[in-house]
């Protein structure tokens, strides 16, 4: 179960990949004319354009959501399962819609339940994507009678997609309703809570980041789906927005992405073995640039995770306090992708934007607090953070080999030698910073022999799963290391 989660948590990675483009449309829309999308006077042609145009992405998100994930959990990533994901959604956006579902309850459109108005939502996208994937795994090698063999394999799955989106639509009639109420009611319990509510969520969004649920938990708060949308009522793309309230989601983020986390690298680099600061230098400030500048966090968060889960329990609760402490002062800031510089320059004029430049000293302050307090934990509970490892020294023909000389097929052959060679890999998948990996025979694995690629890190979730912490450059790694499994 848990290797699925993580598996739909990289298929989200796709789709949500789309909203830089977006915000960096919307971004210098709003620059030329913060006022574009309020009604008041003529608004710029320039900027309204702009507007609408990342628009265009961020209302159909959840259009994206399916056929993301459609792609990312079939079996092959075949084109075949996203037309299968785009099947199911409309099936369930026509059967549930208000009009529909009133015909078959007999009942004015009016007195339909608000919950069949929401059915447009990234839950159900998702939802869509699972059922596309799950039929398009089942089905797509079915062989039927010679009259019917036009229909045959891949020309199946769409029509099973559609049989099940049927009876998907049925039960969501009955229970789509209850989820919904529920989590509206678990969003308005947060905005209820003000500052210590956004903590909470700050506090569980860097805990289920090893698992990759934190997607689903900011679909709560950043989408429409409990009714706060925080995101898009921030840039204005919806009603509903509340100056010096609308942001409160987001705003937190920006102190620990662009100062707490890098400040953090800095501590693991000045506390690192004399021996091995050289190469723990390249590992964390790419990864604090990385955080700083996209607000990317991952490479330096998965850096440390396992390592020393204690410090990383002490990120995730400074997050929290990040968050409840930015929600109480009168600034707020906003993003499309993520809490880095470039969303933090870019929403400066964004409608909701309150005092952005506040920020700088915050988050100065707050990369101090990062600073002390990582420096402090990692000397007086020895947390074997990146360059404190207690592993023998490499040899220094494998040290050589790193990232940063972006030799990507040698860094792969020595992954696929530390795995045991490819008779013992049985699957290869990554995401946004790990090569994901099934083997056969854990004893064959060397950790050591896979770091001395200059990868960040090993994980070992499972005796038949390996997870190598490579950073952005995975994709690279992961198509070299595909082919030596050819």
């Amino acid at each position: 179960m848990m290797k699925y989660l993580q598996r739909l948590g990289k298929s989200l990675m796709l789709p949500v990949a789309c909203l830089p483009a977006a915000g960096i449309l919307m971004g210098i829309g709003y620059w030329i004319d913060p006022n574009v999308m309020s009604g008041l006077g003529t608004p710029s042609a320039l900027s309204f354009f702009l507007v609408k145009a990342g628009g265009a992405l961020i209302d159909n998100m959840a259009i994206l959501f399916a056929i993301g994930v459609a792609i990312g959990m079939a079996d092959d990533n075949d084109g075949t399962a996203a037309l299968a994901g785009i099947v199911s959604w409309l099936m369930i956006q026509q059967i549930l819609s208000p009009a529909v579902v009133g015909s078959l309850k007999g009942i004015d459109v009016s007195e339909v339940n608000a919950a069949f108005s929401k059915i447009n939502n990234q839950a159900i996208g998702i939802l869509s994507g699972l059922i596309g994937a799950t039929c398009y795994n089942r089905f797509k090698n079915t062989k039927l009678p010679d009259a019917l063999a036009f229909f045959s394999g891949k020309r199946s799955v769409a029509i099973v997609t559609a049989l099940v989106s049927i009876v998907a639509s049925l039960i969501l009639f009955f229970i789509w309703p209850i989820v919904y109420s529920a989590l509206v009611a678990f969003g308005e319990s947060i905005i209820g809570l003000g500052p210590i509510g956004a903590g909470i969520y700050g506090f569980f969004n860097r805990l289920l980041i090893p698992l990759g649920l934190h997607h689903a938990l900011n679909s709560v708060f950043w989408f429409d789906v409990a009714g706060i949308n925080d995101l898009f009522k921030f840039w204005g793309t919806v009603d509903g927005a509340v100056y010096g309230q609308t942001g409160m989601y987001m705003s937190g983020f920006f102190p620990v992405m662009m100062f707490g986390l890098p400040a953090a690298a800095l501590a693991m680099y000045q506390t690192a073995k004399p021996g091995k600061k050289k190469n723990a230098y390249g590992l964390l400030f790419a990864a604090a640039l990385c955080s700083f500048f996209t607000g990317v966090t991952e490479p330096l968060e998965f850096a440390f995770m396992f390592l020393a889960p204690g410090l990383y329990l002490i990120h995730a609760v400074l997050t929290g306090i990040s968050l409840a402490v930015t929600a109480l002062l009168p600034v707020r800031s906003g993003f499309w992708f993520s809490a880095g510089f470039v969303d933090w320059l870019l929403s400066m004029k964004a409608p909701m934007a309150e005092n952005p430049l506040f920020m700088l000293p915050l988050g100065l302050v707050y990369g101090l607090i990062y600073y002390v307090v990582f420096r402090f934990a990692i000397v007086k509970f020895n947390f074997k953070t990146p360059g404190r490892e207690d592993d023998d020294e490499l040899d220094m023909d494998e040290s050589k080999v790193t990232l940063a000389n972006n030799d990507y097929t040698q860094i792969a052959t020595i992954i696929l030698e530390g795995l045991g060679g490819k008779e013992n890999v049985t699957s290869v998948d990554n995401c946004i910073t790990r090569l994901r990996l099934e083997i056969k025979d854990y004893t064959k694995v060397s950790e050591k022999k896979i770091k001395s690629a200059g990868v960040a890190g090993v994980i070992r979730p499972g005796k038949t799963s390996v997870q190598v912490i490579v950073g952005p450059q995975v994709q690279f790694v992961a198509d070299e290391f595909k082919k030596l499994c050819k």
